[in-house]
């Protein structure tokens, strides 16, 4: 009991770390100033497929990348996976630099129930009755947004559905995290490189302006991949709801960074939209929590 006790005790520990590094990225990403997203994002996927290298080595964790590497159908899913979080991650730092980060706040508060209505619609999940309600809530609080507000929030809705959409795909593929993103970013380094190169060749690049730009941009790499050594510890350790519910942890660091450190204006409507999708992921949550103690019991 006392060693269940313990590993739990450090489960929340590297959540809690996971998820306050992901939150705290706003600050981070802000500090590309003058760097293109499209740039960064070409330096995160390399640096972190060289730091991946380095980590997989040390924790001789490389045969279920061989074992990926042979299965041609289930790299199609990984290279989908690849796809969606490439454009999760441009998007997220086009976010930071254009200070648009309550958006990218509302995009991940979101994802769980996008979550929710993927399974509804793609996997033909069943979903109860409460979540449903939790759903039509969100969809009425970005329709808010759409018509009284006067904008579409792409932002937010490119986040949720593009995370969504790799959490949909990563259901097919059997690699545990930290495998799963070598193999994605392995495959999409081709194109990192053939980007990169053009980058220098047309004189657009931005690596050798200062050595503290070049270290941002190797850092990347390690930035990426530090989080999810975290998240690996605690999935290990925690049951999934636990998980689950920290995962708010991150946008709400986000939330309050993009009102105290960007200050980002807040109107009415906005917030009205938050409140919207707070109540709805109260109902979500509260609605798994209890479903899933009457399950235990």
């Amino acid at each position: 009991m006392e060693q269940d006790a313990r590993e739990t005790g450090k489960g929340v520990a590297f959540g809690l770390s996971a998820y306050c590094l992901w939150g705290s990225f706003p600050l981070y990403f802000a500090l590309f100033e003058g760097v293109p997203a499209f740039e960064v994002l070409i330096h995160r996927v390399i640096w972190s497929c060289v730091f991946l290298v380095f980590v997989i080595s040390l924790l001789r964790r490389w045969q279920p990348v061989k074992d990926a590497l042979v299965r041609p159908k289930e790299l199609g899913y990984v290279l989908a996976c690849a796809v969606f979080i490439a454009i999760n991650w441009g998007v997220y730092i086009y976010a930071v630099e254009t200070r648009h980060v309550l958006q990218a706040s509302l995009g991940y508060f979101l994802t769980p129930l996008v979550n929710v209505a993927m399974g509804l619609i793609v996997l033909r999940e069943t979903i109860t009755r409460m979540q449903a309600v939790a759903v039509v809530i969100a969809t009425l609080a970005i329709l808010f947004q759409l018509f009284l507000l006067g904008f579409v929030p792409w932002i937010t809705l490119v986040l949720a559905f593009s995370f969504g959409s790799y959490g949909l795909f990563r259901k097919k593929v059997v690699l545990d995290g930290l495998s799963g993103l070598f193999v994605e970013t392995l495959l999409l380094l081709p194109l990192g490189l053939l980007a990169l190169a053009f980058l220098e060749q047309s004189g657009a690049s931005h690596f050798t302006d200062s050595p503290g730009t070049a270290l941002l941009l190797l850092s990347s790499g390690a930035v990426t991949a530090i989080p999810l050594l975290f998240f690996a510890g605690a999935t290990r350790r925690l049951r999934l709801a636990t998980v689950g519910l920290l995962m708010y942890i991150t946008p709400s660091i986000q939330f309050l960074l993009a009102l105290f450190v960007f200050d980002e204006p807040l109107s009415p409507g906005k917030l009205f939209s938050f409140v919207m999708i707070w109540v709805a992921l109260a109902i979500y949550s509260g609605s798994a929590w209890f479903g899933r103690e009457r399950v235990a019991a």
